[in-house]
């Protein structure tokens, strides 16, 4: 039986709205199926939908299960930032000392919050290098690399390559099929690609298997990045800067990384485009 449930849309990694990404949050997601939540995520038609539910775990403020319009999350960036601005918006969940503890499928996720402005920090990440030539065969001919790619599990999964042109990464004409099956016969979320120019970062995030054929702007991806680089030693300790990514698509996001220690934090500002109910 349906009934209505509070429903916010929240732009991610913009102050602007309809410049970063957005995220569509069911803020009372209790007594819906897993079929139901993916069923109303594949409608949205967004790269994530999140449901909103009590924690289990008595150190987190809330619970949240998130959904590509064609599998469900472990975690995901943006999506979690955009919940937890809806959560505290909403008044289901107040930040103590300026700190939100997010319940999802890969733990407890830590966030900081102040004002319209969020962070969260990385809860673990792992890589393994991608000798694979096929990895990269879908960039187009070419396309120079620097480096060997990685696979970076941050959650999802991402395949993170570094581009030596900037204006290569601005102007790419890959091969989405050929991305797919490389997706497919490794299990990855997708690919996220980024270039460095001076203290320029730019990200483009790809996962056309999942549905999404570019992500505008990919919280997850930009994690992935910063754990790449990290372990790169392009960055260390006490590091920070913004990435830009969403131009192609029309969009303008900002994803502010902040290294402390071997912890990563990505942060950035939310803004609520739609407010209302749905019903579910």
């Amino acid at each position: 039986m349906t009934r209505s449930r509070a429903f916010a849309q929240v732009d991610v990694f913009t102050a602007v709205p309809y410049k970063g990404n957005p995220v569509a949050v069911v803020l009372d997601g209790e007594g819906l199926s897993e079929s139901e939540m993916q069923a109303f995520a594949n409608w949205t038609n967004l790269s994530e939908t999140t449901f909103v539910l009590p924690p289990t775990d008595p150190a987190a403020d809330y619970r949240l299960r998130i959904f590509t319009p064609k599998d469900e999350l472990p975690f995901a960036g943006h999506p979690t930032l955009g919940s937890a601005h809806a959560v505290v918006e909403a008044g289901l969940a107040a930040p103590r000392g300026g700190r939100l503890v997010q319940q999802c499928a890969v733990g407890l996720v830590e966030l900081a919050v102040e004002r319209d402005t969020l962070s969260f920090r990385l809860p673990r990440y792992a890589l393994e290098p991608v000798n694979d030539p096929e990895a990269t065969a879908w960039l187009g001919e070419g396309v120079a690399v620097r480096g060997v790619p990685q696979a970076v599990n941050v959650g999802p999964t991402w395949l993170i390559a570094e581009l030596r042109d900037m204006g290569a990464l601005e102007t790419l004409a890959h091969d989405p099929a050929r991305l797919t099956r490389f997706y497919e016969a490794t299990g990855m979320t997708g690919a996220t690609i980024f270039a460095v120019s001076g203290d320029q970062v730019m990200v483009r995030s790809f996962a056309p298997g999942d549905g999404i054929p570019e992500d505008p702007v990919c919280g997850s991806g930009n994690a992935a990045v910063a754990a790449y680089r990290l372990a790169l030693g392009q960055i260390g300790a006490g590091d920070c800067y913004v990435a830009s990514q969403g131009r192609q698509l029309g969009r303008d996001g900002k994803v502010a990384i902040r290294i402390d220690g071997a912890d990563i934090h990505v942060g950035g500002a939310c803004v609520t485009c739609i407010k209302g109910v749905v019903s579910l």
